[in-house]
């Protein structure tokens, strides 16, 4: 008994001219199904470990707050606060080490003051102790490392550092920008899987298996896309390479973060006096903490802020408000140190549009700007990425037979595409490509390395098979 060679075709009734080639969604759908299984299953164990320590950091606020009660809280005893300036003094007295590099006030009635000491021996330079005073007593509760502009205190900033970079330093933030660099692909290209699915199959009830595993990935995917898509565009704000591409733009569009200037104009020859008498880092320019602090209450400046001392002899006071969550506070104001008087003021209802997006995209992404529901819906997001990594590689499994490992979704799919499609598509996925490295350069050596293997099972196949040779059973 003999059979025709695999290449080879049948007439059949009605045969005479070609199907019509497929189109639209229909030639897509093959391509993005594709690039959906090879992308979950490469950076699927980025993406877990993103997740994990994603999880970790959500809930190190709360953390925070319990393990470092001692420093961040005092009893409300009712009574007026101490001048800012005592209670630097105190802190001072206690770690008379370092410079002074900011002071933030005590911002509720049981919250601690924190001074800030830059260029102590023993702390990371990009770190700086807290010192932590009573604003009542003006006693010392206790000294800190702290990092960051939320103020991260040793717990959560080793938490937040192990989920930037693994505690590998610059290397290690490839890591994450691999990671967010194809989540949204993965996010997006599920959504639209699963959506382009016929209803009845979309059924869990009375389903095992493998359609089962499906159904759960994709009823969980399709809820938390749009979260993973936010994940993964702010994320990319501050990663390495993509992130210098996105502040590029920012310049380009003049859409940068402004800043108050520091320039202590008017105050002459006293002003450089005050400055240059505060060199021993004891924040005592010119006018003083309290005066500095006034003007900037008197500008409307609320709490929560931070007082920076003047940089060098020509330099102003800078009182800047640090509240990163809802409703944001971020005005500042720049303070004479020689006459106490107010030089620049900035306020955050002036920034850019995308200086503000930028800003409520990060405090979102952090669980900054709404506090402990930000916080939890972050966690509820890092769990759900990790379910679904784990149905997906469940279903990589599944699709196999026995114990062999899934098969993948057959190759040629972007050969069905029509021209129409193909190029505009190409020409996206370039530009994409060329922000975005860490999605550009890994997709390009899979699809280089795709092709190679095509080519190769091809002609392996050519030979065995031969066109017009038949096999003898």
């Amino acid at each position: 008994m003999t059979t025709t060679s695999p290449t080879s075709t049948e007439e059949a009734p009605g045969a005479g001219s070609p199907p019509p080639r497929p189109g639209g969604w229909s030639t897509l759908r093959p391509l993005v199904l594709r690039l959906h299984f090879y992308a979950g299953l490469f950076v699927a164990p980025f993406l877990l470990v993103a997740a994990v320590t994603g999880l970790l950091y959500a809930a190190s606020f709360q953390a925070e707050k319990m393990v470092y009660a001692h420093e961040l809280t005092v009893p409300d005893v009712g009574e007026r606060k101490l001048p800012i300036s005592e209670q630097v003094a105190a802190a001072r007295q206690a770690h008379p080490e370092g410079t002074v590099s900011a002071v933030r006030p005590s911002p509720e009635a049981d919250a601690t003051t924190r001074v800030l000491l830059s260029g102590v021996e023993g702390v990371d330079p990009d770190h700086t102790l807290a010192v932590f005073v009573d604003p009542y007593t003006a006693k010392v509760r206790g000294a800190l490392e702290q990092y960051g502009s939320t103020g991260a205190l040793p717990l959560r900033t080793w938490i937040d550092e192990f989920h930037r970079d693994l505690h590998l330093g610059e290397p290690g933030r490839l890591y994450s920008e691999f990671a967010a660099s194809w989540l949204w692909v993965i996010a997006g290209g599920g959504l639209v899987l699963w959506f382009s699915r016929r209803r009845a199959r979309r059924k869990l009830r009375g389903t095992s298996g493998r359609r089962r595993t499906l159904g759960l990935h994709g009823t969980v995917g399709a809820w938390v896309a749009a979260g993973f898509v936010f994940l993964s565009a702010t994320g990319l704000t501050w990663s390495t390479y993509a992130g210098a591409n996105i502040a590029d733009l920012r310049v380009s569009l003049g859409q940068t973060t402004p800043s108050v200037s520091a320039s202590a104009v008017g105050g002459g020859e006293h002003a450089g006096h005050g400055a240059a008498s505060g060199a021993g880092g004891d924040a005592g320019h010119g006018v003083g903490l309290d005066k500095v602090l006034a003007a900037a209450r008197a500008e409307g400046l609320g709490d929560p802020v931070e007082i920076v001392p003047p940089a060098d002899a020509s330099s102003a006071y800078v009182v800047q408000q640090v509240q990163r969550s809802w409703p944001e506070k971020q005005d500042s104001v720049a303070v004479d140190p020689a006459t106490g008087q107010v030089t620049d003021v900035l306020r955050f209802a002036d920034y850019p549009v995308l200086a503000k997006l930028s800003r409520w995209g990060i405090d979102l992404h952090t669980g900054s700007l709404f506090g402990l529901p930000n916080q939890i819906a972050l966690m509820l997001l890092a769990a759900s990425l990790i379910l679904l990594i784990v149905w997906g590689y469940r279903m990589w499994w599944q699709r196999g037979r026995g114990s062999a490992f899934g098969r993948p979704v057959p190759r040629g799919a972007w050969q069905q595409v029509p021209p129409t499609l193909l190029v505009p598509l190409l020409a996206a996925v370039a530009v994409l490509g060329y922000f975005v490295p860490l999605l550009g350069i890994p997709l390009a050596a899979f699809v280089t390395t795709d092709v190679v293997l095509g080519e190769v099972a091809h002609r392996r196949g050519r030979r065995t098979h031969p066109r017009g040779a038949t096999v003898k059973k």
